[in-house]
């Protein structure tokens, strides 16, 4: 039988760290009434037993980012919590996942403004915000009368996104490092843009007080929550409903692709 390696130390404190958030959430549940165990997490992640995530919490194996992800899901918590070692990793896996055959995603074909729009292709604006009055600081968000890309209609069915519906936006800041940059191009689907749309964790434009936004979304009992992958610079945003209301909060669409230069 193969013997394990020990652990570095920085993998032993990835487990202690993922063990005192399950004692966090294990307490957070009992006062709720409810019980959260060990094998309550590992059927989260998709593991038969507890064996694997005790392993995983009590150090016998280090940490590895496909678990690291499920443990992060399951136990809600973001992964520069317990491993900034994989942080990178994590978002290597996920812009990478963009990329899959699963994406249904075509090869990027060289055009420009004068290149006729074929047949299989369709024009997708970008939004962007626009200020009211010159010095008021209040924006509104619009469609831009030229700012276009086209994308293959084969690839907007294959992610259920309708032609009218595909609209572009520009990220701006360092909020969503190190998945998105700053200048970074997404595609949204508006026709996802409801509270009942948000599917936990993923991606959406919103507006906020007319200023564009991307941030990964959350469901709350009382509201929503608004996360950056950048959390130690951009911490959760979480709004009530009547806050929502009150700061002209909403949301633009659900991301469905994004691309951006590697500078």
């Amino acid at each position: 039988m193969k013997k394990r390696r020990p652990l570095t130390s920085e993998e032993v404190a990835e487990s202690t760290r993922l063990k005192a958030i399950y004692e966090q959430r294990k307490a957070a549940a009992k006062a709720a009434g409810r019980n959260l165990t060990q094998a309550d997490v590992a059927e989260a992640c998709g593991w038969s037993g507890q064996s694997a995530f005790s392993q995983y919490a009590t150090g016998k194996v280090p940490l590895n980012v496909e678990a690291l992800l499920k443990l992060a899901k399951a136990l809600d918590f973001d992964v520069s919590e317990v491993s900034p070692r994989l942080m990178w990793s994590v978002g290597h896996e996920i812009m990478h996942s963009m990329l899959r055959p699963s994406a249904h995603l075509s090869d990027i074909q060289p055009w420009d403004d004068n290149t006729p729009l074929d047949d299989d292709e369709v024009y997708v604006p970008f939004l962007r915000e626009v200020e009211l009055a010159a010095g008021s600081g209040r924006f509104v968000i619009e469609e831009s009368d030229s700012a276009r890309l086209r994308f293959f209609k084969k690839d907007l069915r294959h992610n259920n996104v309708q032609f009218s519906n595909a609209k572009c936006v520009v990220v701006s800041g360092n909020s969503m490092l190190p998945v998105l940059r700053d200048g970074a191009t997404v595609g949204i689907n508006v026709g996802k843009s409801s509270l009942g749309d948000i599917v936990d964790g993923d991606m959406y434009a919103i507006a906020h007080h007319g200023q564009l936004r991307v941030k990964q979304l959350y469901r709350l009992p009382s509201g929503i929550r608004l996360r950056s992958f950048n959390r130690d610079e951009h911490p959760d945003e979480d709004y009530t409903f009547a806050e929502i209301q009150d700061q002209q909060i909403a949301i633009l669409g659900h991301v469905f692709w994004w691309g951006m230069f590697a500078r």
